[in-house]
């Protein structure tokens, strides 16, 4: 700005001020133009044009295809019957009610839902859209800070994901150390309300790098780091001793004692009714973790746990399951093998520690739709076809406490499932029909909406 304004200053009077003018005005055009191309590309990409589906008017039978209850073994020509949104029946030869909707799925398979453990779906829409993401709040301490209000029913990500099987998924906030609630949702629905399958799940924590990193993109110094380090280490134990205070005095004398939203919300934490989420990779964040909610008594959920089967026993010890962050990641270390990501459910499921699989850590709502490809890496090193299936389904289910529910096919269960053309961990399987609490949802999206446009370009063009 001073260059331009030199150069004005050697112009007539009037002609320096007009272009002075119009410089401000194109400067204003611009940012205008700015703005409204944002609030477009958002307002296009923040809204979905499918129609959720309607609640379930009688009694549906899937008829003849091969059923897969996950927790039992699969059923070739069997009959899944649901109504009111629960299932009613599974088996062979399966009297079917009266008035009942029959839909022969011959050929296909039935599955129940794929749970995806940990993402931000319907949290986040573009990544490199800052009005599109609602994932975080500002500080360090928010365990107030609920999930499932700040989720977009219309994201059209939701739709994407719902097309590959994943039709339940626990959105979780991130963002400091302690970022919140997460919630488990269900990928349907008018509002967030009509979505949440369980309002709050677990409470979140990032906990902090324990050892110096040195490498080409990270060059504080050592101390800087620790301190960083043992400042969030000291933030986290004032929080817990703090809440704990609180939940002490507000016992006593709650007239006495007002309520204080952050506190609140980690009474029941404290208490072990709602599990703390960890957020940790190496071994020695995984130890520390351990300890810290052993002192204060918390029931402990890991997520991430690439180091995990190097504390396997200590996980075993105190029965803590691991919500793996995808396989699809490179290795933590230089002398590490090259498959060690891929081989970490095996070598879990060897060790005997509970774990699932979840979405790639940092790929974002964007990629919670190749939840099932990153089950099948794994068993392209080592883990059985069967477990991969049980680590995107049932085991998710048991660790997020929703198994009475979802997670497989059986009696009394939702009827929240899917028939496919094949084994989901195979991409050429396509989805071919999905129910949500027994509602029929579809399966369109934008991805098939454009590939029909450019099919008929090529159509046009013979």
């Amino acid at each position: 700005m001073k260059v331009i304004t030199l150069m004005f200053s050697f112009l007539p009077q009037d002609r320096a001020a007009e272009r002075r003018e119009r410089s401000r005005f194109l400067a204003s055009a611009w940012m205008l133009g700015g703005c409204l191309l944002s609030a477009l590309v958002a307002g296009d990409a923040w809204a979905n044009p499918e129609v959720p589906g309607a609640p379930q008017a009688g009694p549906i039978a899937l008829v003849g295809g091969t059923v897969h209850p996950v927790s039992a073994p699969a059923l070739e020509g069997g009959t899944v019957v649901f109504d009111q949104g629960r299932i009613t029946a599974i088996g062979k030869d399966v009297p079917l009610p009266k008035g009942c909707r029959t839909i022969d799925v011959r050929g296909k398979h039935v599955y129940p839902a794929l749970i995806d453990a940990l993402n931000n779906v319907g949290l986040v829409e573009i990544n490199s859209i800052r009005a599109t993401k609602d994932d975080a709040e500002t500080g360090e301490i928010n365990p107030n800070v609920r999930a499932q209000v700040a989720v977009n029913p219309d994201s059209e990500l939701i739709p994407t994901t719902r097309s590959n099987g994943v039709l339940l998924t626990l959105s979780a906030p991130s963002g400091g150390l302690i970022s919140g609630r997460s919630a488990l949702i269900q990928l349907d629905g008018w509002t967030w309300e009509d979505m949440t399958l369980r309002s709050e799940v677990a409470l979140h924590i990032y906990w902090p790098s324990m050892s110096p990193v040195g490498d080409l993109f990270f060059t504080a110094p050592g101390k800087e780091q620790t301190d960083a380090r043992d400042k969030a280490l000291e933030q986290l134990r004032t929080a817990f001793d703090q809440a704990s205070a609180y939940a002490k005095a507000r016992k006593a004398a709650p007239d006495r004692h007002p309520i204080d939203r952050r506190w609140e919300s980690m009474i029941p934490v404290l208490e072990g009714r709602l599990p703390v989420m960890v957020h940790a990779d190496e071994s020695q964040q995984i130890q520390a973790a351990v300890a810290f909610c052993q002192r204060y008594g918390l029931k402990l959920i890991l997520h991430g746990g690439y180091d995990s089967p190097r504390c396997a026993e200590l996980l075993k010890q105190h029965n803590i399951p691991v919500v793996l962050a995808g396989t699809y990641r490179l290795p933590l270390r230089r002398s590490d093998d090259y498959d060690a990501p891929y081989t970490v459910p095996d070598r879990l499921r060897q060790a005997g520690v509970k774990y699932c699989i979840a979405s790639a850590k940092g790929h974002g709502a964007s990629n919670a739709r190749n939840l099932p490809y990153q089950a099948a890496n794994a068993v392209a090193f080592g883990l059985p076809a069967d477990e991969a299936l049980r680590a995107i389904t049932q085991y998710p289910a048991e660790i997020l406490g929703v198994a009475a529910e979802v997670g497989s096919l059986a009696v009394g269960k939702h009827a929240t499932l899917f028939v496919a053309s094949g084994d989901p961990l195979e991409t050429p399987t396509q989805i071919v029909d999905a129910y949500i609490q027994g509602r029929q949802v579809s399966l369109n999206d934008r991805h098939k909406t454009l590939w029909r446009k450019y099919q008929k370009k090529y159509e046009q063009q013979k």
